[in-house]
């Protein structure tokens, strides 16, 4: 049995959803906790029932956790969000004492094949996180983290448990979304873990947390019905910043990490998880649906005077027009990505 957790809220539905179905396909056995951050979330997951998931609700996870509680006070919902990283794993292994080996998963995750070959890798080891692997161009890009909290995985042991604590110590004192005094949000508490603590495993397989940022590292191929990361397999891709810009035209964000997003990579890797987006999000109410892909992009070309409805307009305009020019967007036809 794999034991997973995460958390998402209302925006990220399908998202979380199609992570879920992923697992289905890829993982025989697997528990997903995961902790919903608003009550819709809760409401539609508590529906749903979908075997093998387990929702928490948010006022039931920060019940007498006074320490959450008051630095919820004093961040956005997002920096919350990243505060409560380290303590979900830890709310995971307080209540439920079959699981042996928690790994926390980022909402945005699809996976292509069974994850066993991680598994493989994390063996006894207490702990196990994975690299950015920024290629050299993006070396600076460290300034966020060396290591990615897509994955992160904990073993019910001693040092794990220190591990978790003391992150979740370090995030309650300071948990932003800016870089500051060498610190990131959840992520840049991280980067001398292979020092500080015992037993900790750093994930090889070019296979998982396949990125936008990382992709230039590899040949990506298709070969024998499956994606090639290299000569190893897809086991899964991390969608990050993935937006969809109109119905049938969507934002990879790979330019941003000044990539390219090769025919294998559109067809092969984001064509299956736009249709599963699709599929997921007919699941939840209509006034939610992919309210994630929908969101607003921030542009610096558009003044903060824009407001509304028109500012959406240009937004959107500006950004479908740039990304024609540039070859970054995917186009959906038919179900089809080119």
């Amino acid at each position: 049995m794999r034991y997973f957790c995460t958390y998402f809220d209302r925006n990220y539905l399908p998202r979380g959803l199609a992570l879920y179905r992923s697992l289905q396909r890829h993982c025989p056995a697997f528990q997903l906790w995961v902790l919903c951050m608003d009550r819709v979330c809760y409401d539609v997951l508590a529906k749903l029932g979908l075997a093998g998931v387990h929702p928490i609700a948010l006022d039931e996870y920060e019940k007498g956790d006074e320490d959450l509680l008051r630095a919820k006070q004093n961040r956005t919902p997002i920096e919350y969000y990243f505060t409560c990283s380290p303590s979900l794993p830890l709310f995971v292994l307080d209540r439920h004492p079959q699981v042996d080996l928690i790994t926390y998963l980022d909402a945005d995750l699809y996976f292509f094949a069974d994850p066993s070959p991680i598994y493989e890798e994390i063996g006894r080891h207490s702990i196990a996180i994975i690299g950015h692997r920024f290629p050299p161009h993006l070396q600076d890009w460290e300034r966020y983290g060396i290591y990615n909290v897509g994955w992160v995985s904990f073993r019910r042991d001693a040092e794990a448990l220190v591990c978790l604590r003391w992150w979740r110590e370090r995030c309650l004192e300071w948990c932003y979304d800016r870089c500051e005094d060498g610190r990131f949000a959840d992520q840049k508490y991280l980067d001398d873990w292979p020092s500080r603590f015992q037993g900790v495993a750093v994930l090889q397989h070019k296979g998982a947390n396949l990125a936008p940022w990382n992709l230039a590292n590899y040949t990506i191929r298709e070969a024998g019905n499956r994606v090639w990361v290299d000569e190893q397999p897809l086991i899964f891709f991390h969608f990050h910043r993935l937006k969809q810009i109109e119905g049938w035209v969507y934002d990879p964000c790979i330019s941003w990490y000044k990539a390219k997003a090769s025919t294998v990579v559109r067809r092969r890797i984001y064509a299956p998880y736009i249709r599963t987006l699709a599929e997921t999000a007919r699941l939840v109410p209509a006034s939610i649906q992919d309210a994630a892909l929908r969101s607003s992009i921030r542009d610096p070309a558009v003044p903060p005077r824009f407001s509304g409805q028109m500012a959406r307009r240009v937004k959107r305009l500006l950004h479908l027009v740039r990304g024609i020019v540039a070859q970054d967007y995917l186009f959906v036809l038919n179900g089809r990505v080119f």
